[in-house]
């Protein structure tokens, strides 16, 4: 089955596609967030066969919400609406994950956290691959 996986954040959002198969995820983009934001994900999805979105939960570890919380819940129902179903999973340290690929220097990419998020996804559900 095929998945995105979304790392939100206020300015910009990272995204991931996996295979065809759901075993291993792949930075895509790095979208602005704006008023089109959930229309061109959506649109993506449709365009790339996804079966299933995988979004970052931004709360804490310890799941407390934090600064962007209640921004990424309605990012998420805005999502939910659009057909293709929406599941969460924990996000904590996937941006610092991501940055350990980066090159020397440079900041992590957001994409890259979205294929982490998703990678830890594909890998708690065996039964996305098919």
């Amino acid at each position: 089955m095929k998945c995105m996986g979304v790392d939100y954040g206020t300015k910009n959002i990272g995204v991931a596609i996996s295979d065809d198969r759901g075993a291993i995820a792949f930075p895509r983009a790095v979208i602005t967030n704006d008023e089109k934001i959930v229309r061109s994900l959506l649109t993506l999805a449709t365009d790339e066969g996804v079966q299933l979105i995988v979004v970052g939960d931004t709360r804490t570890g310890g799941g407390a919400e934090n600064t962007i919380t209640k921004a990424a819940e309605e990012f998420v129902a805005d999502l939910s609406r659009g057909g293709i179903p929406v599941e969460l999973v924990p996000e904590s340290w996937s941006s610092q994950e991501a940055a350990r690929f980066a090159p020397p220097g440079s900041p992590h990419n957001d994409a890259a956290a979205a294929a982490v998020i998703l990678q830890r996804y594909l890998d708690m559900h065996p039964r996305a691959v098919e």
